[in-house]
């Protein structure tokens, strides 16, 4: 291929297209660059396997740490499992990028996002989904394209196209939008508390960007003398489909006209109806051209009830404006919750019930120490606030093996820590690291959202000082032709059998986090605006029922949550704390039994679940930094004898000597006869020699100074 070095300018800001100059084996292949970060994309087609009845479709996403002019850690000095963000990235390529694919569509497709240079400002993110829909038409793999994503910040008040890290962190707000010739077809957002119209703005001012970027890509095919390739679906005989279709509509039919508002009993009636036909097609004769056609293709009744179920399901919705369970459209299924649900060792516990839909969030006070340190190519180096979902299969009654988190997990995970991230404390008003785990224990659609206020209730009843309370709701969609429908709080038939999932989290004054995902290949303005003015009304629904559980954080932390205490120190002094090799870091942790943290800044956060051994270590270290004057009257404990003196104790973890000679106004023979190991007693700061040696004394200490330290003793 011809090699073509192309650039997009939008608002100031240049994106460059080169190919034909890497990966010439791929598919297709681009290396997609704006500042110093490029992404290597490419798109690789195989011939289909027998016996696959879906798109298996992979994409990757991965960060070389050369990228950044970094050598990995560890011991083999390169990258391992990839972290979490890399996860996150490869399905936010997946998400706009699946639904463009021909639905028939059954060849092995890898799309690789590599990113190969990064200059910590630009985020690699979206250039990676616009390369691989590039990389996707210069494969010449069949595609509902051109696709092309961007990132929208607000500075101010005013939009920015594709925003630096340091405008994402200093904005109010940061979006993703994908999107087709056809309309959006993905959005991602995490917002401070942003109005409804404001959001709406900011997805119509990402999508007019986003039409930029498919006409670059057209112009680039043009180009390249490259088509968008049309490829007819391969013919299926209709035979068993027919006979399908035949026996199992009118029955699929009266089953989704009972409105049965419970999933179980629904489904067994829909089971036994296709156990009832798959039984008729085995008592055929064995030449019989159905049972034949059964035969070579096992998934064909599952695959044409699916379909069947679809179409009455969505008619339903359609022509009379009921769903299934028998609700409007714009109803939400009923609410429960609860606080407080495990016993008090769990620092908080929510329990938000929806429907068939359940989750447990649990929420943990921790240490910074416990900070999960962040080791890829982005700027943040550790986060305070961790939230994991977990979705065992248990929860649809299902068994299957239990493996670590997968890509839907960790993307849950995010999206509901995306959400609460806006109303949590700042580590100034509260020090805690926060760890919010949401057990999904029955799943029928919505859970991230679920997890959302369910982890509101938990953070609430562990005492963490939240701004304002988070609730959300799943939008779905049904679209036949110009007949559009609008369902709120979808439960898992809607989400499988619907065009679309709109997940919409915020409080009462605003968005907090964003996810739009399509099963069709675009929508317009004015669906996503009613989709997003739709789901305000249901979260406040949703929000009034939380706050009828608990209306404000609890004013106490669980007894057993570790009570943090700070304090800061000069920075020249945190050697001095931490001592050769720890020493003496180890030494106050093994004395008082607390958790002891320093940052580089001086600041000391020390943790204990027993509040006195906490100030314990802080009382020793403020004695330690303290600075001492020659005068200062202490009151403290002789620890220690030698023939020529006595040592004290006289602030927490810091030492004096009294010499025999200043001991008494008398001459002393032996220091045993004047003080004894524990003796309480009264010093005075004599001097500070030049390596650093206290030298008490105990004369010329007036009676008034001589109480006041006794007393500052007691008070402490």
């Amino acid at each position: 291929m011809v090699e073509i070095d192309k650039s997009i300018s939008f608002d100031g800001r240049d994106i460059r297209l080169k190919v034909g100059l890497l990966a010439p084996q791929a598919g297709g292949s681009v290396l997609i660059q704006s500042g110093d970060t490029a992404v290597l994309v490419t798109a690789t087609r195989a011939t289909g396997r027998e016996g696959i009845d879906f798109l298996p479709l992979l994409v990757d996403y991965e960060e070389r740490l050369y990228a950044a002019g970094r050598i990995p850690g560890g011991f083999l000095r390169r990258e391992g499992r990839p972290p979490e963000r890399a996860t996150l990235t490869s399905r936010l390529i997946d998400r706009p990028l699946r639904p463009l694919f021909p639905g028939w569509l059954r060849d092995d497709i890898q799309v690789v996002a590599t990113t190969v240079s990064m200059d910590e400002r630009v985020p690699p993110d979206v250039l990676a989904v616009t390369g691989a829909s590039i990389a996707v038409l210069l494969a010449q793999i069949p595609f509902n394209g051109p696709m092309a994503a961007v990132r929208v910040g607000l500075v101010g008040d005013d939009f920015i196209i594709n925003p630096t890290y340091t405008e994402i962190e200093s904005g109010d707000l940061d979006l993703i939008v994908a999107g087709s010739p056809d309309g959006v077809v993905m959005v991602e957002a995490g917002a401070n508390q942003l109005p409804e119209q404001d959001m709406i703005e900011a997805i119509d001012f990402g999508y007019e960007a986003v039409r930029d970027l498919i006409q670059a890509q057209r112009d680039l095919l043009e180009e390249l003398g490259i088509a968008l390739v049309q490829e007819t679906p391969p013919e299926i005989d209709s035979t068993l489909e027919t006979f399908i279709r035949d026996r199992a509509t009118a029955q699929i039919k009266e089953i989704l006209a009972r409105f049965e508002p419970d999933k179980k009993v629904r489904d067994a009636a829909l089971d036994q109806v296709k156990e009832a036909i798959a039984s008729e097609i085995a008592a055929l004769e064995e030449t019989d051209p159905v049972r034949v056609a059964a035969a070579a293709n096992s998934k064909a009744l599952g695959n044409t009830f699916k379909d069947i179920t679809k179409t009455l399901m969505r008619r339903q919705v359609i022509e009379d404006g009921v769903r299934v369970d028998g609700r409007k459209l714009d109803e939400v299924r009923p609410i429960s919750c609860r606080t407080g649900v495990l016993p008090s060792r769990v620092h908080g516990t929510g329990l938000f019930n929806r429907g068939l839909t359940q989750v447990l969030s649990v929420a943990t006070l921790g240490t910074p120490g416990d900070a999960q340190e962040l080791d890829d190519l982005h700027p943040d180096e550790q986060k305070r606030y961790l939230h994991h979902y977990n979705f065992p299969p248990y929860s649809v009654g299902e068994t299957r093996p239990m493996r670590s988190p997968g890509r839907r997990e960790v993307g849950h995970g995010a999206l509901a820590e995306r959400a609460l991230v806006p109303v949590l404390p700042t580590q100034q008003e509260f020090p805690y690291v926060i760890r919010v785990v949401s057990e999904v224990l029955s799943s029928n659609g919505s859970t991230s959202m679920g997890s959302v206020c369910g982890s509101t209730l938990a953070l609430m009843d562990a005492g963490v000082p939240i701004t304002k309370p988070v609730s959300g709701a799943a939008m779905g969609l049904i679209k036949e032709g110009d007949e559009v429908r609008i369902l709120t709080d979808i439960q898992g038939i809607e989400d499988f059998l619907g065009d679309m999932d709109f997940k919409v989290a915020g409080t009462d004054s605003g968005i907090t986090a964003l996810q739009m995902d399509m099963k069709i290949t675009g929508l317009s303005m004015e669906i996503i605006s009613k989709a997003i003015a739709q789901a305000k009304p249901a979260r406040m629904h949703i929000l009034d029922k939380m706050l009828a559980t608990i209306d404000q954080p609890r004013q106490e932390l669980s007894p057993y949550a570790p009570r943090l205490l700070t304090i800061k120190i000069d920075q020249d002094l945190i050697g001095m704390i931490i001592g050769p090799g720890g020493k003496t870091i180890k030494g106050i942790t093994e004395e008082t039994g607390a958790k002891i943290d320093i940052e580089d800044d001086g600041t000391i956060t020390i943790s204990a679940v027993d509040g006195e051994k906490a100030k314990r270590a802080r009382n020793i270290i403020q004695g330690m930094t303290r600075k001492l004057n020659a005068g200062d009257v202490y009151a403290g404990r002789v620890t220690r004898i030698i023939p020529i003196g006595a040592f004290v104790e006289f602030l927490p973890g810091k030492e004096g000597m009294i010499h025999i000679s200043q001991l008494a106004e008398h001459r002393v023979g032996k220091v045993e006869d004047e003080v004894a190991v524990g003796d309480e007693v009264v010093v005075k700061v004599r001097e500070i020699d030049n390596r650093g040696r206290v030298n008490l004394t105990r004369l010329g200490i007036h009676p008034d100074e001589a109480a006041a330290a006794r007393e500052a003793v007691t008070a402490e």
